[in-house]
């Protein structure tokens, strides 16, 4: 009989495949959220929302539906950067902002099941036509001139924040401390829009829970917001005007 197999000594695996391993592990975990999000939406019902649910033309739905959108596209970028960059601290950014914005996106969809409302707007009603409503509030002047505020198709950019298409294929080609500028800049940009509408939700909507939603993503975008100051400021660059 044979002598059995000695697999040899035990050795850690290299850092390029440790950090692969968990980027793999972390996009199972963003795509699990997505589901698990939506979840946890029926306790809506009993957290002071009216009996009756929103209508399609709502605050509370023009909301969901818009911020769904918007937090897609900030997966999207950071999954983007992941594969431009090795800088620990850049992708472990992209990570916290992929799973954060994955998982309150799957309770947004969430809740327009839950009203049973469509996640397309109403005819006639375009990107942001919920906050326009009431354009002499505090955010709707911050929402000004911003894009998607006229119901245009800027490259793709329909929402105050988003980076058009020209921009994502920058950022899908960049790489190193390039990729990492350009991410910053394109995530600050974002942030800076959603906060713009969290903030008019916390003005507008009706249900409770929503609401609070979007009062903490005002206060941890705002936080993401002054991380990526000083982490452009470490790489010689600054946000963009």
């Amino acid at each position: 009989m044979s002598p059995a197999h000695d697999p040899g000594p035990a050795h850690d695996p290299s850092p390029v495949l440790t950090r692969r391993t968990r980027w793999a592990v972390g996009s199972a975990v963003v795509l699990a959220l997505l589901f698990a999000g939506a979840a946890t939406v029926a306790s809506a019902r009993d957290d002071g929302a009216p009996a009756a649910a929103p209508r399609a033309r709502s605050a509370d739905a023009g909301f969901a539906r818009d911020m769904a959108v918007h937090h897609q596209q900030a997966v999207e970028m950071s999954f983007l950067v992941r594969d431009g960059t090795q800088d620990e601290d850049v992708r472990r950014l992209a990570y916290d902002i992929a799973q954060t914005q994955a998982n309150q996106r799957g309770m947004l969809l969430g809740w327009l099941d839950l009203w049973e409302l469509p996640k397309t707007a109403p005819d006639g009603q375009g990107p942001m036509a919920w906050m326009e409503e009431a354009g002499d509030s505090h955010s709707g002047h911050e929402m000004h001139g911003m894009a998607g505020m006229d119901g245009m198709d800027r490259d793709g950019a329909l929402m105050p924040g988003m980076a058009t298409r020209t921009e994502l294929g920058q950022l899908r080609a960049a790489r190193g401390k390039q990729a990492e500028i350009l991410f910053l800049q394109l995530m600050t940009d974002h942030h800076k829009g959603g906060v713009a509408m969290a903030r008019g939700c916390a003005e507008r909507c009706t249900v409770p829970v929503e609401k609070r939603l979007a009062r903490g993503m005002v206060e941890a975008q705002q936080s993401e917001l002054d991380l990526m100051a000083d982490m452009l400021a470490a790489r010689g660059a600054a946000p963009r005007s």
